[in-house]
């Protein structure tokens, strides 16, 4: 049994998790030929919780299991909590730039300020875990998305339901909460992570030290990342790549396309063009002068790129747009994921 597992894991490894996004695509548009898509994509949501709580922390366990903790590992954790704070300063003032220049007011304005702010949240956790198929970006990549799985569950939810709150008490109206689930996520995988850490630099424990049940561990951990790039590729709905849907995001088809389209190319302008830019021109002048490795270039430079993540639709009850959001998870899903593909397979080169 064992000797299988050895046997598989090379396939399900490395660059060979790429094409696991192609599969989901194409597999769940047969099976929408029988099942109608609404149940696939009900189905898929439950999938990604599961994916969520028992795959990727493991994984990062995983990962942990086999990190020596130092000096360099807490300057990236500096470093990654700083990229994290200016990506939304940005994403909150272009938010303020636009609605002053689109004459927002009120409700509507507080409305299209938290929709913007919380798009700028990335998918690290399901396409931002292809990154690991690279050694060197292992230890970095597994520090970034336990960060972000913060960011996301703990401190955005923190900052909407105390601007909801707000809105609430001066409108009469319920004021919503995340989930428990989520809302406990955050802090559930960083115990996954702690205790990776404590094990290792406390015991010395090895993955390989664990004899077989290292063996079904490295495994398990491993089915992480195709699963969650099929996860990716089952969410791309081939609707959103008709002509006239590509029209609406450039603007070029203004008459039939309704207001929410507009609040749809700010976000995409934001996250796919100018937070890209502004990072990498940052962390390129780091790298040139010697003040940060390759690997730490390259995971902040990918996360950066990564598409939305498609987790901000539970965050809808705090008062950000429904219709903005699901369009921007797609077309950043659509635009981002080759771009993210390329360049683990140009880093999988010099690393």
């Amino acid at each position: 049994m064992f000797e299988i597992f050895d046997e598989i894991l090379p396939y399900i490894s490395g660059m060979w998790t790429l094409p696991w996004i192609l599969i989901g695509f194409i597999l769940t548009i047969l099976l929408s030929k029988i099942v109608d898509r609404s149940k696939i994509d009900a189905l898929m949501k439950k999938i990604g919780l599961i994916l969520l709580y028992f795959f990727v922390p493991v994984l990062l366990f995983r990962i942990f299991l086999g990190m020596d903790l130092g000096i360099e590992q807490i300057e990236f954790v500096g470093i990654v909590f700083a990229t994290l704070f200016l990506m939304y300063v940005i994403a909150y003032y272009y938010a303020k730039h636009n609605a002053s220049k689109m004459g927002l007011k009120g409700k509507t304005r507080s409305h299209y300020i938290k929709t913007v702010l919380t798009n700028q949240g990335r998918s690290s956790a399901f396409i931002g875990s292809a990154m690991l198929a690279i050694p060197a970006f292992r230890v970095p990549a597994g520090l970034y998305m336990s960060l972000v799985g913060i960011v996301l569950f703990a401190i955005i939810p923190y900052i909407l339901s105390h601007m909801h709150k707000k809105e609430s008490k001066a409108s009469n109206e319920v004021s919503h909460v995340l989930p428990w689930f989520l809302r406990l996520y955050p802090w559930y995988l960083i115990a996954f992570v702690i205790a990776g850490i404590l094990l290792h630099n406390t015991l010395n424990v090895e993955i390989t030290s664990l004899g077989d049940l290292g063996r079904v561990l490295k495994f398990y951990s491993a089915i992480t990342i195709p699963a969650a790039l099929y996860y990716v590729g089952a969410g791309i709905h081939p609707s959103d790549l008709k002509k006239d849907e590509m029209k609406k995001l450039l603007g070029l088809n203004t008459k039939t396309s309704r207001d929410h389209w507009t609040w749809v190319r700010h976000i995409f302008l934001l996250t796919v063009i100018i937070t890209p830019i502004v990072i990498t021109i940052i962390f390129a002048i780091l790298y040139l002068l010697g003040f940060i490795p390759l690997s730490w270039f390259g995971v902040t430079i990918i996360n950066s790129i990564l598409p939305i993540t498609s987790t901000n639709m539970f965050l809808v009850p705090y008062g950000i747009d429904k219709k903005t959001t699901d369009i921007v998870v797609t077309w950043t899903t659509i635009i981002c994921v080759p771009l993210v593909v390329l360049l683990i397979y140009l880093f999988s080169f010099y690393l």
